[in-house]
């Protein structure tokens, strides 16, 4: 586990799973011929072969008012997911985060980034044959075009989302849809990062923003003009990547990748023009 602190807020990243390479479709043009040409990528981000390392994890949000959890990753026992990998799992993921003395009882906001399926599936578990809520105490915050977005999945059939991760809370009273620029708690709030949307924490002049997905991968601080699957409208997928980098190389807001690996957080650096580094 990870943790940050910045002022009276502490992060921690609970780790789900994690893998090396299969990011064909996540982002096609970072062959491992081009990776291996940003050698600072290795070895946190990618192996000495050019292969990408990703993660998929959580990120407890402790403010004097709130236990935030962001993002809740794939879930066990969950079936139907596009990568045959997170079908199934039976991962340590409540234990990990009941060791940061955050049981899920504990939790009082659930703050999906957005409703794929890595990142609300631990929004249910299986109890007697039934999903339930994992967060009983929770209210579950979804940006508005957010739900909209996976509710138009469901409706094409290409997402089982909403029947084992969703559906359950809608019944069970504990969803709030929102803006997606929400003030969580006076030092959290969404940010609309088109077509995906992030978090802004700020606490005695320090500030952080968990990702989300309009960024996937650092390797896109060097090439934001790469696009992953997820890019629904790549040109403007583009342009929300430029102009956040170029914002957090200014202000020097720490930045911390929802699929970040190894270190997970670090600063941009400009190194040329609109190309960056992470100082991790």
């Amino acid at each position: 586990m990870s943790t940050w602190t910045l002022g009276d807020i502490t992060i921690t990243k609970i780790t789900e799973l994690e893998s090396v390479g299969n990011t064909e479709l996540m982002l096609p043009q970072a062959t491992s011929e081009a990776v291996r040409r940003l050698p600072w990528l290795h070895p946190h981000f990618a192996t000495e072969h050019g292969l990408l390392r990703t993660s998929i994890h959580s990120f407890v949000v402790v403010t004097p008012t709130r236990r935030i959890i962001v993002d809740t990753g794939l879930g066990n026992g969950k079936q139907g997911r596009p990568v045959p990998a997170w079908n199934g799992l039976d991962g340590r993921y409540l234990h990990d985060l009941t060791e940061t003395a955050s049981p899920p009882e504990a939790i009082d906001t659930v703050l999906c980034t957005h409703l794929h399926v890595d990142h609300a599936g631990w929004d249910t578990r299986m109890v007697n044959g039934t999903w339930v809520p994992t967060f009983p105490n929770a209210r579950h915050l979804f940006a508005r075009t957010e739900f909209a977005h996976a509710q138009e999945a469901e409706g094409h059939g290409t997402s089982q989302l909403f029947a084992d991760s969703v559906s359950p809370l809608i019944e069970a009273g504990l969803v709030d849809l929102v803006a997606t620029d929400e003030q969580i708690t006076p030092e959290v709030r969404l940010v609309p990062t088109p077509g995906h949307t992030s978090v802004l924490i700020e606490s005695r002049g320090e500030h952080a923003l968990i990702t989300g997905d309009f960024i996937h991968h650092p390797v896109q601080l060097a090439h934001p003009e790469w696009v992953s699957g997820g890019d629904h409208d790549p040109v403007r997928a583009v342009e929300t990547r430029r102009s956040v980098l170029d914002e957090l190389a200014r202000t020097r807001t720490l930045l911390i990748g929802t699929h970040f690996s190894g270190p997970t957080a670090g600063h941009v650096v400009p190194i040329g023009d609109g190309v960056y580094e992470l100082e991790s």
